[in-house]
């Protein structure tokens, strides 16, 4: 992205130190020129024999080719070696000729890297509609194995941008019976962001020793503390896909079973790391200004709590409220009534803005002043509290405004 529009709200981009290697992981990029010249637009992530890999996807029934043959390869339970993603095209509404285009491409990787075809995994982000360039992407495979270090996760974070402004990633390390375990990650997305088991594209890599079961669950419950609770705009792209590697390189005991607390600790860190990116996601929404955190307490169960905290992340009049700094917020109880909760009391209801009492007993609070809300709304960073007075049950979601430049970023996509 050029400098016109604004950065990432209160991210702090993270620098090529920080970023800790993964035991059995190497990166390369490349300049394949895919949609646009000189720009890092490839990426290979190449896995020592022996990696396990799972995966969540998108729920988009027009799912792109690269999803489908992920989905393939990860079945056939053979251990992983390679993900290859390009930016600048997302080989999705391509047909027959975008299935094969994936498969040709894994063949590529496979070649370069003496691997089968079925353990390379492709992933593509960009423009929907368009087919890949292959001559670029199968030039671009070579220059990616030249490039492969395991120091290679800030290029990798860069490699894997579109619309972002800045570059996504995150580590950590935790003690596991004695032994160092680091987990690394790097996500994409600033746009078209609402998931459905996934997010824009998010990888992330541990050295840690697992049971080949252990991953799938791990990936799953990640993804549901994570990427399934951010929204920008409500939409779930053709190409959403979140992948959990694991090289078994850290020595500790084999991880099995998600009683013990071994696997506890593990998921937790993931779920840090996942976390961590999808907040980073919603920060660097296109054209962005405030960063909203909406808690939703006090509910029956998990899944209401949720339908209504989407509702208000995603109503188009209280994000351009929150852009404003305008105390509308009628708006947010109007997004909790059509939630489709269809049994709440609303005079049970309340409705925080920060500290700051908005709604209660169906109405106005009494306390609330036009002014208090107006000096939380023109906060960058903002809390919207919904307690529902029916439970023990909460969730989370963050979402941020609708700019101005949303609808400039998304309506010069293509040029």
């Amino acid at each position: 992205m050029n400098g016109k529009f604004p950065m990432a709200v209160n991210y702090v981009i993270p620098t090529p130190e920080s970023l800790l290697p993964i035991s059995g992981v190497t990166l390369g990029f490349a300049k394949a020129h895919v949609k646009k010249p000189d720009r890092k637009d490839m990426l290979i992530i190449s896995l020592a024999p022996g990696s396990l890999a799972a995966g969540v996807f998108t729920q988009n029934r027009f799912c792109a080719a690269p999803v489908l043959v992920c989905r393939e390869h990860l079945k056939r339970g053979a251990d992983i070696r390679a993900l290859v993603i390009n930016t600048g095209c997302a080989n999705a509404g391509t047909g027959a000729t975008g299935f094969t285009d994936a498969k040709a491409t894994c063949d590529e990787v496979a070649k370069a890297l003496d691997c089968a075809r079925h353990q390379v995994l492709p992933f593509s982000t960009g423009v929907i509609l368009e087919h890949l360039p292959m001559d670029k992407i199968i030039a671009g495979v070579p220059q990616c194995v030249t490039n492969l270090t395991p120091a290679g996760w800030f290029d990798a974070a860069h490699a894997i941008m579109t619309t972002d402004t800045v570059p996504k990633a995150v580590s950590r390390q935790i003690n596991i019976d004695g032994h160092t375990v680091t987990i690394t990650g790097i996500s994409k997305g600033a746009g078209m962001i609402e998931p459905n088991m996934a997010t824009m594209l998010g990888f992330i890599a541990t050295d840690a020793v697992v049971g080949d079961d252990v991953l799938a669950d791990m990936v799953k419950a990640a993804a549901a503390v994570s990427f399934n609770a951010i929204t920008i705009d409500g939409d779930t792209s053709t190409n959403d896909s979140l992948i959990l590697m694991a090289t078994g390189k850290a020595s500790n005991p084999p991880i099995n079973g998600q009683g013990t607390a071994e696997y506890v600790k593990l998921q937790l860190a993931v779920n840090d790391v996942a976390i961590a990116l999808a907040q980073a996601i919603v920060r660097d929404g296109e054209g962005a200004t405030k960063f909203m955190t909406i808690r939703v307490q006090s509910g029956k169960n998990h899944a209401e709590c949720m339908k209504i905290g989407k509702a208000i992340a995603n109503s188009p009049l209280v994000k351009t409220a929150f852009f404003a700094s305008d105390p509308n917020l009628g708006r947010i109880l109007a997004a909790i009534g059509y939630a489709g909760v269809n049994d709440l009391d609303t005079d049970l209801i309340q409705l925080y803005l920060g500290d700051v009492l908005v709604a209660e007993q169906g109405g106005r609070a009494e306390s609330y002043r036009e002014e208090l809300g107006s000096a939380v709304m023109k906060e960058s960073e903002i809390l919207v509290r919904v307690e529902l007075g029916r439970g023990a049950a909460s969730a989370t979601v963050w979402t941020c405004d609708f700019s101005y430049d949303y609808v400039k970023i998304n309506a010069d996509y293509r040029s």
